[in-house]
């Protein structure tokens, strides 16, 4: 089982669940805990190979990783910690996980705030991503990671995000990598089917001004979707919970608010 920390709040019975991004781990969620679990009752986790999961879980996984078998992951914990459901909020690829989730088990998912959402990969996402399956077994993981971080993160004002991902990219395996990246082979008919399937649950995207690789197809996204809601955050990039966390807590926490009125 992955690693997992749970904050409860005795004053209340809701759950949030937190889900980093790829190559991240459930430390770039320091900036919202205290806010977070005043509240409400907190779980946050550490992918597969990821943050303190990286040495619970080294050669046990020897096949392929999928989008399924990952968000399974997820759902043990939940069942496991007998949590019948939460809201759930993700950055960059753990939206991806999330909207799996409430794809697979809707009654788990009592809403979904996506910071930095990907749901479409534009043209040059896509030759990134051709571009490093080329190189991914010879050259040093993190150099990839590196180049991929400087792209979607290019701005000065990015730099905090920029350097904590790499840092925790960093504890990442080649091997563990690898895993990871085969994902994107899957992708694009996942985000297909996400953009043309609403599902009846509350959601708020809050992406950055900045964020020029995901933030246009999110617009048309929350055109087309009536349960869905789009935050920009001005002069912000990618990770918007990082560059910007006073506001990203208060949106995130007035909408789970506004969800029981």
């Amino acid at each position: 089982m992955i690693n997992y920390n749970l904050y409860k709040n005795p004053l209340s019975n809701e759950w949030v669940t937190f889900v980093h991004g790829a190559g991240g781990s459930s430390s770039i969620w320091f900036k919202q805990i205290r806010e977070f679990k005043k509240h409400f009752n907190v779980l946050l986790l550490d992918l597969r190979g990821h943050g303190k999961s990286n040495f619970k879980i080294k050669n046990v996984f020897e096949k392929k990783y999928t989008f399924s078998s990952i968000t399974n992951d997820i759902v043990e914990i939940l069942k496991k910690e007998k949590i019948k459901n939460s809201h759930f909020v993700g950055i960059s690829l753990g939206t991806i996980l999330i909207r799996q989730i409430a794809e697979y088990y809707p009654k788990m998912v009592n809403s979904m705030i996506m910071g930095g959402a990907i749901m479409k990969l534009n043209l040059r996402s896509r030759f990134l991503i051709k571009l490093s399956s080329l190189f991914k077994s010879i050259v040093p993981y993190i150099w990839i990671y590196k180049i991929f971080a400087f792209i979607i993160m290019p701005y000065k004002n990015h730099k905090e995000s920029r350097i904590l991902f790499i840092k925790e990219a960093k504890k990442l395996y080649q091997k563990e990598f690898i895993r990871w990246f085969k994902l994107t082979s899957e992708i694009n008919p996942l985000l297909k089917l996400f953009r043309q399937v609403e599902l009846s649950i509350p959601t708020l995207y809050v992406m950055g001004s900045e964020d020029y690789m995901f933030l246009e197809s999110i617009k048309v996204l929350t055109k087309e979707h009536k349960e869905a809601k789009l935050l920009v955050v001005p002069d912000c990039g990618h990770v918007v919970n990082v560059e910007k966390p006073k506001f990203f807590n208060n949106s995130a926490i007035s909408f789970l608010k506004s969800l029981k009125k």
